[in-house]
């Protein structure tokens, strides 16, 4: 080899003998880091998120260094599934409901915004429907319910648990797709029972709905498609895990500067406990 190289044998083993310079050893100890923190997102933190771990931890590094050092270790985050089942169904009765958001989803405080929504999650028994309340300013999954149909009881325990979880402004807004569940004059009478202003989306237009669709997204690619579910009631404990121990209290959200909704939440209790 030194031969093919040009190089003297004597030159290649003093090289050899060298110590390692001081950007290899940073190289190296970001490797063991950048490999911890993939492994704790459970292998779903792209580049991004985990050079933002690496700032909360301390560690000084460019997200381009980050990127080469993944590729590396080839370090591959789950990705999105491109299909998608739709669950809107347009309501045939007349019921004016009107888009109040405009594709606004930010908020000054929690409980003047939340979204609504419903997916649907395979199991070996069937599908698990799950309807699920975001507030705006938090970005947490205030409000949950899952059953295995999507009929209106089902999103109006959602957001009852939402309004048992989070204090609601006196003028707060729920937002949804117009699903003929959301538009149906039961859930009408669920949401003013609360004292919310009802408002939807456009029929067909994922960005009106789309912080709800961010969040199925992410519980898809990041929980749902990576897990086999024997039954309806192993799915549902799974998904209380995701929400609960993790996406609500430890996933580092961009939409949030890289902070978890409950950091966001605690942000804003402690300016509100100093003012």
């Amino acid at each position: 080899m030194c031969t093919w190289l040009s190089v003297s044998s004597s030159g290649f083993f003093d090289w050899k003998r060298r110590p390692a310079s001081l950007t290899t050893e940073r190289r190296e100890r970001l490797k063991l880091l950048i490999a911890d923190a993939f492994t704790r997102s459970d292998e779903t933190y792209g580049y991004r998120r985990i050079h933002a771990q690496l700032a909360r931890w301390g560690v000084p590094c460019g997200p381009e260094l980050v990127r080469s050092i993944m590729r590396e270790l080839d370090l591959r985050p789950c990705q999105p599934r491109p299909w998608r089942f739709n669950l809107t169904e347009q309501d045939d009765r007349e019921h004016h409901i009107p888009d109040l958001l405009d594709q606004d989803f930010t908020a000054d405080a929690p409980g003047k915004k939340l979204i609504g929504d419903i997916t649907y999650i395979p199991t070996w028994e069937g599908w698990l429907y799950l309807a699920t309340v975001i507030d705006c300013h938090t970005r947490m999954v205030v409000g949950y319910a899952m059953a295995d149909n999507y009929k209106t009881p089902l999103i109006a325990a959602a957001l009852k648990n939402a309004a048992r979880n989070v204090t609601l402004d006196a003028d707060a807004i729920f937002h949804s797709d117009r699903g003929s569940n959301y538009t149906s004059y039961e859930f009408a009478g669920a949401v003013d029972e609360l004292g919310l202003r009802q408002s939807v989306g456009r029929t067909g237009i994922c960005y009106d709905n789309a912080m709800a669709e961010s969040f199925f997204a992410a519980l898809k690619n990041e929980r749902v498609h990576r897990t086999a579910y024997p039954t309806r009631e192993h799915a549902r404990a799974d998904i209380a895990r995701y929400i609960e121990f993790w996406y609500n209290t430890k996933r580092l959200h961009s939409g949030l500067g890289y902070k978890s909704p409950q950091e966001a939440l605690a942000k804003w209790t402690n300016g509100q406990e100093a003012a």
